[in-house]
């Protein structure tokens, strides 16, 4: 990072792409069993401590009167649950690092989770050869992301828009798997096969715990998702359901514990299981740091405006849009209109009058005064509004993005 932003808007931004980018990597590390990619995480952490050292310096630079104070310890609040995050990814990638194994069925149920870490060779000959980001859409037409391109031995983790894939580019990213047959046609890749057990006996104990890390992964994701929407938001029964989720972790680390141990008596072998052990206590703590970022929403504290504005900022947006009457949303399930896809977004939350229903499934329909909430990459939120019947409109005062009915 040698150009680092050196304000603290900026600053926040980098940090919490840069840690949900370590956490990207580390299940990939998991997924594909590379310790290179192990420690490219560990890379990672280096740049997000210099990111929090940084801020933590412009935070207390910034105060110049006692009242401006508890603002600002909210905002190095939120700093500290990022690094907290980038740590837990840390000690995700150590399971491959250290070889404190992984057993076989867990790399099979990650093929199968709601979002997948894929890596693609660029052929010579394919659709994005000699292309920018930009052009390719990737998280448009495929809902896969970049998080990082090899290029021989060199990482490039910095990614936008103007970069040029050329061909022996490995590109890593991220997203749902039905994003991955188009990708692997655009880069010119054969038709993927998703891994297998071998045909491995199953330990019913150990099923169920690989079942109970594989959702405690997906919760936690969707908890810190959550927990920046409630900040950029300022929803405070968002950061009730974050508060929720977090519990639910808890729980589930809890059950995940004995399903362990019960697996342990019936393996002659019980090493692996030390990696299960691992990853669920990650998962827990990344729970625990969404909690702690909705702390600030729920306790109805002064939160500073550059968080809502360096959030907004980030790799990934939160669009908050209700469904109209008579759009091409009303009516249609989560699975027709395959938003993960085109235009790349991860619905986070349904919100049917008072209630929401978090990471809804497929078949959920939805209808008029339905509001979304959902994450996304900024090139395709215009896209996203129109499905529900919005047209985005900048604001000439504020610059900010409304809605305005199609």
């Amino acid at each position: 990072m040698d150009d680092k932003p050196k304000n603290l808007r900026t600053l926040l931004a980098d940090a919490k792409d840069t840690s949900e980018l370590m956490v990207d990597l580390a299940y990939a590390a998991v997924y594909f069993d590379d310790p290179a990619m192990a420690e490219e995480v560990r890379d990672l952490e280096t740049d997000l401590t210099d990111l929090v050292n940084d801020m933590r310096s412009l935070a207390v630079l910034a105060v110049r009167h006692p009242r401006e104070a508890p603002a600002m310890a909210a905002v190095l609040q939120v700093v500290s649950a990022i690094e907290r995050i980038g740590n837990d990814a840390v000690n995700i990638a150590r399971t491959v690092s250290h070889r404190l194994g992984i057993p076989r069925h867990l790399v099979v149920e990650l093929a199968d989770a709601e979002e997948v870490s894929h890596r693609v060779v660029v052929a010579a000959e394919s659709a994005m050869a000699h292309k920018s980001l930009a052009e390719l859409e990737l998280p448009v037409h495929s809902g896969m992301r970049v998080m990082a391109i090899r290029d021989r031995d060199r990482w490039n983790r910095e990614v936008d828009g103007e970069t040029i894939v050329v061909p022996g580019d490995v590109l890593f990213l991220e997203g749902p798997p039905g994003g991955i047959p188009s990708l692997r046609e655009a880069a010119g890749m054969p038709d993927w096969e998703a891994p297998t057990d071998g045909g491995a006996a199953p330990i019913p104990e150990l099923d169920r715990a690989i079942d109970l890390l594989i959702e405690m992964k997906n919760l936690s994701e969707a908890a810190v998702a959550l927990a920046y929407s409630a900040l950029v938001l300022g929803d405070r029964s968002l950061a009730a359901e974050v508060r929720h989720l977090e519990a639910l972790l808890d729980d589930m680390h809890d059950q995940l514990e004995s399903w362990v141990l019960r697996a342990a008596s019936n393996n002659d072998d019980p090493s692996p299981l030390r990696g299960l052990l691992h990853l669920a206590a990650a998962s827990e703590d990344i729970g625990d740091q969404a909690s702690q970022m909705v702390m600030l929403v729920e306790s109805g504290d002064e939160i500073h405006p550059v968080l809502g504005i360096a959030l907004a900022d980030a790799d990934e947006v939160v669009l908050r849009v209700p469904v109209a009457s008579g759009c091409q949303g009303d009516g249609a399930s989560l699975a027709e209109l395959q938003l993960d896809v085109a235009p790349g977004y991860n619905v986070l939350a349904l919100k049917r009058g008072t209630i929401y229903k978090l990471r809804p499934a497929g078949t959920v329909r939805f209808a008029a005064g339905d509001e979304i909430i959902a994450s996304g990459p900024d090139e395709g939120r215009e896209r996203f509004a129109e499905i529900f019947g919005w047209r985005l409109e900048a604001d000439e005062e504020t610059g900010e993005n409304e809605l305005a009915a199609l």
